[in-house]
């Protein structure tokens, strides 16, 4: 017998499949960086109040991200690289806070000296503020700064250093330091976003090295979108082990315990009440900080909350009421009150609903004009002399409405209308024993104006930071033995108690009758209610009228956004206009810091605090930046959604034949749909400029030209290539010589030109070497040779149907085997071809 050769097994070849996107470790670690940036300074709204910083904070995380994108796809040096990302956020500085940079956005000598003015007075505004300080902008300044040069850590990090793990070093600071000043807890919802763009950070990494090990699948680690790499399982477990643990056990760090935990996370806090007295020299002892009350009805309005009035003065004492309090009378607060002083009871009244939390003491403070309080017992009594309602001991306050007054007067109203001394209290117009220092300084401030309010208004400006006067918790050492004028010729640093107390005595020193009012500024909103706190305790000083009562001056040069400035006492305020109704340009403030430092912006707020501001910024941008940055969201979620089922389908194994892939793939690019990513992209280009005009329409212009700059050569590449792929896929006259155009170009964008010179099959041989073309691509390319030549030399009619189907293999097997580099991509040689 004649022994025969086994048979040779055949095994299949198994389809390769599609390697990953070469931009997945281009294009996602960046912006997963950025995301871990931004989603870990959300953390700032422990100290920060409002959302205005996180619009300066995205534009310059984009910005940086950006520029490290565009760089290191021309291979520029990591060190490079980040110069240039820290030159574009000091650009970014320049044009949003200062006035004076060449181009408003190159630094020159002036913009930094204007910007190192604005740093230290965000660093005063820290040193005497208390936490969440207001967006001021020398907040939004360090703000930008210090989150600016974290992105730019961790982009290093993530994405030049390929090491995003020591990226939550980093992150975990920008947590750390909020944590530490801010005296509420943390919001839960920072710590998952923190998180969760942390995980994502470390998935985007360990997806993109861990997929391939020797030229291996790594085991567990397929292409589908539905399998989760080590790094994303270990950090959503830890996500969700952490926020069952925090819904049983009480917050660290966070605001009290999880939502659908019981407790608050605070230990009882004691009742807090105000003394009747100021003093002269001293430590301010702030203590915890607790909330005293929930004001509803107030809206944005920026208000002092009176609590009780001082009418006494006592040399180096200060401030008290005349006989210790024991003269005090009232009638009962709940029945009808006699009209306030400068209240004829004929304008508007607003009802105000005040809600005690922590407040225990004889005195429960109003605002304005009281008309009506309901919801008190009869033990409280008004006294419409003082403007204070009081009880003989102290106590837990219940919740009560007032119905009051709170317009305020026009300052030409004010200029007609001085006290009649001879009808004022004698407790408010007398004082004695004033150092004539002190004297001779209020009569300086005053001898050139001609009545009241102008002389009340002189020695309000006094106190302001070009004269010298620092808001600080301690007032400064004793060098002369009067307490007052030491303050005010010398020290000239202090709290509220020392500048009311001050200014009030230099008021009755000129013949103007005042006292000094204790209470609070005007909290902190919080959904539907103002959270007044311990640290809102304030003093300031109430002027007589004769017609308009007692008039709200407040000497304290705040630079926490604290500050409340009424429009009698900004500049160019109209004459007519009440506090309802009137516009209130920006004015300079008592608390406004030197030359050149952008100032509260608080300060240019009218009475209501809505009042329109001289510069205020128009919304429209930002609103339009928001409706493009939706409409790009979603079709970029479509997008995506659709390319991953086209996937899916393509790589089934029953869509192998051609057909099959013609009907479930090529033919798509004739479909509207094939435009969505060119279109999302244009609106997230659109939706950053508005966003970027928000700040500043410098910034938006460089945007556009720089983004105009990197991509208008793509899109143009991107527009004549889906052109072309449309005439393939449409079965036009024009295909062959489209698929061959196509080709050319493809192979010019790899840095292989190809000569037109060249025969159909010369420039074949020339693709298939050069770009090591695997099995799949040169079978496409030999279909796509002989259709050219058929359509090009014959009379005979090509199979253009087999054109679409192996071109489209033509051209996968250029990515799996040449890819294209990101210069290829921004700055397409084949556009130097000049071919259609």
């Amino acid at each position: 017998m004649t022994a025969t050769a086994p048979p040779r097994p055949h095994t299949p070849r198994p389809r390769p499949e599609a390697p990953a996107p070469v931009w997945t470790s281009s294009v996602l670690a960046p912006v997963a960086a950025g995301l871990a940036t931004l989603f870990a300074s959300t953390s700032l709204t422990g100290v920060v109040s409002g959302w205005a910083w996180f619009g300066y904070l995205l534009v310059a995380v984009v910005l940086i991200a950006s520029t490290g994108l565009a760089l290191r796809s021309l291979r520029a040096p990591t060190i490079v690289v980040g110069l240039a990302q820290l030159l574009v956020l000091l650009f970014l500085i320049t044009g949003a806070f200062t006035t004076s940079g060449i181009l408003k956005v190159i630094p020159g000598p002036d913009a930094l000296e204007e910007l190192r003015g604005v740093l230290a007075a965000a660093a005063e505004q820290i040193r005497v503020g208390l936490p969440p300080v207001e967006g001021t902008p020398p907040i939004l300044c360090l703000v930008t700064i210090a989150i600016g040069l974290v992105a730019v850590l961790v982009d290093t990090l993530a994405v030049a250093a390929a090491a995003p793990a020591a990226t939550g070093l980093v992150l975990l600071c920008v947590y750390a330091v909020p944590a530490a000043l801010a005296e509420d807890m943390l919001p839960w919802w920072t710590f998952l976003l923190g998180a969760a763009a942390f995980a994502a950070l470390l998935a985007v990494d360990g997806n993109h090295r861990h997929r391939r090990w020797r030229n291996r699948e790594a085991p567990g680690l397929g292409n589908s979108a539905s399998t989760l790499s080590a790094p994303v399982g270990v950090v959503a477990a830890a996500i969700a082990m952490g926020l069952v643990i925090g819904t049983a056990v009480t917050g660290i760090g966070t605001v009290g315990k999880l939502p659908g935990a019981e407790g608050t996370g605070r230990g009882g806090a004691g009742g807090f009440g105000v003394e009747p007295f100021t003093q002269l020299r001293g430590l301010l002892d702030q203590g915890e900080n607790v909330e005293l009350f929930k004001v509803y009805g107030m809206g944005a309005d920026k208000r002092l909350l009176r609590a009780f009035t001082l009418d006494t003065y006592t040399p180096n004492k200060g401030w008290g009421l005349a006989q210790n309090g024991r003269a005090q009378q009232g009638v009962q607060a709940n029945k009808g009150l006699p009209p306030a002083p400068g209240d004829d009871g004929a304008g508007p009244a607003r009802d105000i609903r005040i809600e005690p939390t922590n407040w225990v003491d004889n005195w429960l403070p109003i605002y304005g004009a009281p008309r009506s309080i309901n919801g008190l017992a009869d033990n409280w009594l008004y006294d419409p002399v003082g403007g204070a309602v009081f009880t003989t001991t102290k106590q837990n306050a219940p919740a009560y409405t007032e119905t009051a007054s709170i317009k305020e007067p026009s300052k030409d109203q004010l200029r007609l209308d001085d006290a009649r001394l001879a009808e004022v209290p004698q407790q408010f117009v007398q004082v004695d024993r004033v150092d004539p220092r002190v004297a001779a300084k209020a009569k300086q401030l005053t001898e050139n104006e001609s009545n009241n309010f102008d002389k009340a208004q002189a020695i309000w400006s006094f106190f302001t930071a070009q004269n010298g006067f620092v808001y600080d918790t301690k007032t400064a050492d004793a060098t002369d033995s009067d307490a007052l004028a030491d303050f005010i010729l010398n020290g000239k640093r202090g709290f509220c108690e020392q500048y009311a107390s001050a200014m009030a005595v230099m008021l009755r020193s000129v013949g103007i009758p005042s006292r000094v009012a204790i209470g609070f500024t005007s909290g902190t909103p919080k959904g539907d209610y103002l959270s007044i706190s311990s640290e809102d305790a304030h003093a300031w000083v109430e002027v007589y009228f004769q017609t308009k009562g007692w008039v709200s001056f407040d000497p304290t040069p705040l630079l926490d956004g604290r500050a409340v400035v009424p429009p009698y006492l900004q500049t160019d305020t109209s004459s007519s206009a009440t506090n309802d109704t009137q516009e209130v340009p920006s004015a300079p403030a008592p608390s406004a810091p030197a030359t050149g430092t952008p100032r509260d912006p608080g300060a240019d707020l009218g009475a209501d605090g809505d009042g329109d501001q001289e510069k205020e910024e128009p919304l429209w941008p930002a609103i339009l930046a928001g409706i493009l940055g939706g409409l790009a969201a979603a079709l970029t979620v479509v997008a995506i959604v659709r390319s991953r089922l086209r996937h899916r389908a393509l790589m089934r194994p029953g869509a192998s034949s051609a057909a099959d892939r013609e009907d479930n793939g090529f033919l798509d690019n004739q479909n509207v749909t094939n435009w969505l990513p060119l279109i999302a992209i244009g609106l997230w280009v659109a939706a950053f400029a508005f966003l970027a005009a928000w700040v500043s329409w410098w910034f938006a212009l460089a945007l556009v030209v720089v983004l105009g700059v990197l991509g208008t050569p793509t899109t143009i590449r991107e527009i004549k290539r889906r052109l072309r792929l449309q005439k393939i896929a449409s079965h036009s006259p024009a295909a062959a010589d489209a698929a061959w155009r196509e080709l050319m170009d493809e192979c010019a964008d790899r840095g292989l030109p190809l000569s037109d010179g060249d025969t159909v099959r010369v420039a074949g041989r020339k693709v298939v070497e050069k770009h090591r073309l695997d099995e799949e691509g040169r079978t496409g390319l030999r279909t796509v040779i002989g259709v050219v030549e058929k359509s090009w030399y014959s009379d005979l009619p090509s199979d253009d149907q087999e054109l679409g189907p192996a071109f489209d293999e033509v051209r996968k097997s250029l990515k799996r085997n040449a890819p294209m580099s990101w210069k290829g991509r921004l700055f397409p040689r084949s556009l130097r071809r000049g071919k259609k």
